[in-house]
C-alpha cells in the first residue's frame, strides 16, 4: 500500500490492476476502511489518495462521499464502490476485476 504524492496518476496505473482509495483522515469509515485495505494489501496494489490533499483528482473521479474504491485495469477504470466494504466483500470484488 502507498500513497499518492502527486506524481503522474495516468502512468501509475497504465499496467496492472490497482486500487484507489479516495479517503480523508477525518473520515471515520474510510479508517475501518484503511484496516480492511491492510489486510488485503498482498493480493492488489493499492493508492491511497487524501482528497483533502488532492481535491483535484478527485473531483477527476467524481468522488461526492468517501471512502471511495476505484478499480483499474491496464490504466482503465473498470469498477468503482462507495462506502465501508468489509474483508470478504472486498476480496470477492478483487477476484473480479482480476478475472475482467
Amino acid at each position: 500500500m502507498r500513497y499518492y504524492s502527486g506524481e503522474d496518476f495516468d502512468s501509475l496505473v497504465k499496467e496492472g490492476v490497482h486500487l484507489i482509495d479516495f479517503y480523508a483522515d477525518w473520515c471515520g469509515p474510510c479508517k475501518m476502511l484503511g484496516a480492511v485495505l491492510e489486510e488485503v494489501s498482498d493480493k492488489i496494489d493499492i493508492i491511497k489518495v487524501n482528497t483533502d490533499s488532492y481535491g483535484e483528482l478527485a473531483n477527476r473521479f467524481k468522488v461526492m462521499s468517501i471512502p471511495h474504491l476505484v478499480f483499474f485495469k491496464d490504466g482503465k477504470e473498470v469498477s468503482y464502490s462507495v462506502g465501508f466494504m468489509d474483508k470478504d466483500t472486498l476480496l470477492e470484488k478483487i477476484e473480479e476485476v482480476n478475472n475482467l
